[in-house]
């Protein structure tokens, strides 16, 4: 494990994964980066999950396959209520894999992870991948989200009480983030300010019990609303 110096406002990144070879690469190519820097590494599950409490990333760029504890379990428990409760800081997850619509990528989505990345990504989408869940948003766009979710649910439940529980106006904003529109989209779509829909998607996460905009898209393909 290392650590860098903070910056003030810079994106704090955790890498896991069991080649260090790769860990370096990456490493390298993020503390490039303006903005962000590299706070420690992983060679596997366990570590990843130890050094996330004890370092609070921002982000986790996490292996899909990895010994001991694969990328899959180690994104499960870092989601896991009673750890995200104690933790002071929010933390985004994107799993690292070498193959296109893999189906523990989908698995990792569904605990928590704002999406993945192939491991031959460039440095650019690498960057940009960091900064886009570090706001709450998928590095997936929706519709190949919703693609990659679809082809991987076995089963879709009905919607909980929750969602029965929303607002009329609630339930048009969380049909819209579950289609990809942004705030303001959303706004000239149901013809409110930016900040009443943000109020709206702050209800919703707390009424649904979800993280951030990524779990609105899961819940809606898991419970079949989109």
């Amino acid at each position: 494990m290392t650590a860098a110096v903070d910056g003030a406002g810079s994106i704090r990144v955790l890498l896991a994964d069991d080649q260090e070879l790769f860990r370096e690469g990456v490493r390298v190519i993020v503390d490039a980066q303006e903005g962000m820097h590299v706070v420690g590494v992983a060679g596997d599950g366990h570590e990843a999950v130890r050094l996330v409490d004890e370092l609070e990333p921002d982000v986790v760029l996490m292996d899909i396959r990895m010994p001991e504890l694969d990328g899959v379990e180690a994104t499960r428990r870092l989601f896991d209520p009673e750890r995200v409760v104690r933790r002071a800081r929010p933390v985004r997850v994107v799993v690292l894999t070498t193959f296109d619509l893999d189906d523990r990528a989908a698995t990792a989505i569904r605990h928590g992870a704002s999406g993945f990345l192939l491991k031959d990504t460039t440095p650019a989408r690498l960057r940009d991948a960091i900064r886009t869940v570090h706001t709450g948003n998928a590095v997936l766009a929706p519709a190949d989200l919703g693609t990659l979710l679809n082809s991987h649910l076995t089963a879709r439940s009905p919607a909980p009480a929750a969602y029965l529980g929303l607002t009329d106006k609630e339930r048009e904003v969380f049909a819209a983030v579950a289609h990809g529109l942004s705030n303001a989209e959303i706004a000239g779509q149901v013809f409110l300010s930016e900040s009443t829909v943000k109020t709206h998607v702050g209800a919703i996460l707390r009424k649904l019990a979800l993280r951030d905009r990524v779990q609105i898209v899961v819940f809606a393909h898991a419970h079949d609303l989109v």
